[in-house]
């Protein structure tokens, strides 16, 4: 991993880390509501790199080293998050990048994908949702496992704690979930956010406003939905209906997975990637 860099991007500032070749096609990792680029792990990002991706990860606003808003109010909306991205791409240099959106970053990816559509060689929605009416709410034990007020945040080892008692719940009832290394991304999440109140409350309190230039149908680049099968917060409907909304698209689905990626599904999801982000084979060459 090189180094992480702070880039000024409008009115905030954002920590930033690449890995991989920067001549090769850039995928551009968003993790989702108050979740910082750690929990797109070193060793994955690695992965993808080694596949001859140029992977790029970041802190959005109000997670890890990246700028913190008052708690509560942090006056920015989605459309902003999609604005910081393409800043990051502009600082980088990099013209087209393939997108990965994760859970509620689904939707930041989809405004990429619409609104800066000249930016966006490829989209990849991971445990996201169409939001549309119908599909099955999240399942009863995410809800009352998530429904524990915060810890104090004067203590760290209880809201490293906290940290992972909630990721687990994300990952339902996944047997492939490993609380060690929930815990330990956990550790290093805690000790790097500026500000962790904001962080586990900003991202819900923000403005969800919508593409300018329209929705799911709009999309005009490759799609990919990757989804868990046994996802508690958005139950596997949810990416099924995504795939039905976006025509010609690539669905995945990972047995025993629930809304987070574990590291046992790991090389199922790299390998997804690096398919769907594939470069075109040149004119006259091939088979």
């Amino acid at each position: 991993m090189n180094p992480e860099q702070m880039i000024p991007v409008g009115a905030v500032e954002l920590c930033v880390q690449t890995v991989g070749d920067p001549g090769d096609p850039a995928v551009l990792l968003i993790h989702g509501a108050c979740a910082s680029m750690v929990w797109w792990e070193d060793e994955l990002c690695e992965r993808i790199a080694a596949g001859g991706r140029f992977v790029i990860r970041y802190d959005q606003r109000d997670t890890g080293r990246s700028t913190s808003f008052p708690v509560g109010r942090p006056g920015y909306a989605m459309s902003d998050l999609a604005a910081d991205a393409v800043g990051i791409l502009d600082a980088l240099g990099v013209e087209r990048a393939h997108v990965v959106g994760r859970s509620m970053s689904g939707g930041t990816a989809l405004f990429l994908a619409v609104d800066h559509a000249d930016r966006v060689a490829s989209v990849t929605f991971m445990s996201t949702t169409t939001d549309e009416d119908g599909l099955p709410s999240p399942t009863r034990a995410f809800v009352d496992a998530t429904s524990h007020e915060a810890p104090d945040l004067d203590d760290v080892d209880a809201v490293v704690e906290h940290v992972t008692a909630a990721v687990l719940a994300y990952h339902g009832a996944s047997p492939l979930a490993d609380e060690e290394h929930v815990r330990g991304v956990a550790h290093v999440d805690v000790a790097r956010t500026r500000d962790l109140a904001a962080s586990m409350t900003n991202h819900f309190a923000m403005e969800f406003d919508g593409p300018r230039n329209g929705g799911f149908s709009e999309i005009s680049c490759p799609a990919l939905v990757v989804h868990g099968a046994l996802d508690p917060v958005f139950p596997v409907e949810h990416g099924h209906a995504l795939h039905a909304s976006l025509p010609g698209s690539t669905l995945v689905v990972l047995d025993d997975t629930g809304h987070e990626l574990p590291v046992a599904r790991w090389d199922e999801f790299v390998a997804a990637l690096l398919r769907h982000t594939q470069p075109p084979t040149p004119k006259g060459l091939g088979a």
